[in-house]
């Protein structure tokens, strides 16, 4: 995926001394596509403790731990597509380099807020149906939701090589080529979608929540505080969500390749640190994950840490 325009010489400017060959000028390397690099590496890095701890911890076997784990598989190859769009944008610098790139990093990054959505709704139904939640919600009907949501990613991240690019129209491409403009509307108009249906799903978690702290007269100062913490909790993930990703989305909506290339880059990067603050939020908080990271570490881990099982409803 190149943000920068292409410049095109004609053979009149094109113009070289008699007496030396011509040479090739070094190319500029835009601090931005660095940026993009070093979050990419950092992304990388992050989410591959996620699924090195997840694979190697035989207990966290549970539905939640799979779509966690599909999160960071997600968030990892966005974050290798990062890195390796620099490589192709400064060294192979071929078309076929540039559509593997946008492939990759339009399934990824489209993988990652599925796999959101999906961590969402999960949380929604374990709270909705909690009676009946652990015999519907088994792990092989998580893997099947897991394994359509990448069949879907997979597609998308293909149409590139499959001809929808606008390699050969440069006046059609959107702000990230060579992803075409009306592809770009169609994935931020799509995401708009899905960050509304999380915000209803959020909100009708909180109202559960609210009234299942309402039927507990016992634990009502309990539940209270743990209800208000979970309100705070699920604000914060909305937030962020939108903030890293509505930027992106709307730009993408009213902007084409004729805007300034700085405007694309100060909303692409915090599209990205997305998947950055995802293992933060979906795993690095989780106790039983905190644990198995102490263990993999030092052997033991601190005394703070709760017992108490996770269920999905946990935010």
């Amino acid at each position: 995926m190149r943000f920068h325009q292409a410049v095109t010489l004609t053979p009149g400017q094109m113009k070289y001394s008699d007496s030396a060959p011509p040479t090739c000028d070094p190319v500029a390397v835009s601090p931005w596509d660095i940026a993009l690099c070093v979050t990419g590496t950092l992304i990388s890095c992050e989410n591959a403790i996620v699924i090195a701890i997840l694979f190697y911890t035989p207990t966290l076997r549970a539905p939640m731990y799979v779509l966690i784990g599909s999160l960071a598989v997600a968030d990892l190859l966005a974050g290798v597509g990062l890195i390796l769009n620099f490589v192709f944008t400064y060294v192979l610098k071929t078309e076929l380099a540039t559509l593997i790139a946008v492939g990759l990093l339009i399934a990824a990054f489209s993988a990652s807020v599925l796999n959101i959505l999906a961590i969402t709704v999960d949380r929604y139904l374990s709270l909705y149906n909690a009676l009946t939640y652990h015999t519907e919600r088994t792990v092989t009907f998580t893997y099947v939701v897991v394994i359509l949501i990448w069949l879907v990613c997979i597609v998308l991240g293909l149409l590139p090589l499959l001809g929808w690019n606008c390699l050969r129209d440069e006046s059609s491409c959107s702000i990230c080529r060579p992803v075409t403009k009306n592809n770009a509307v169609v994935l931020a108009v799509t995401f708009l979608l899905i960050f509304a249906l999380m915000m209803q799903l959020y909100l009708q978690i909180c109202k559960i929540a609210f009234r299942h702290a309402q039927q507990i007269a016992v634990q009502h100062h309990f539940m209270a505080i743990s209800t208000t913490k979970g309100v705070s909790t699920l604000s914060v993930i909305l937030c962020t969500f939108a903030l890293c990703w509505m930027p992106f989305a709307m730009y993408s909506i009213v902007a084409d390749s004729s805007y300034p290339i700085i405007y694309t880059y100060a909303t692409v990067l915090p599209a990205t640190c997305s998947s950055v603050i995802n293992p933060i939020i979906y795993a690095f908080r989780n106790p039983d994950i905190q644990k198995s990271l102490w263990l993999a570490c030092c052997g033991c881990f601190p005394s703070n840490i709760s017992l108490r099982p996770r269920t999905s409803s946990d935010v």
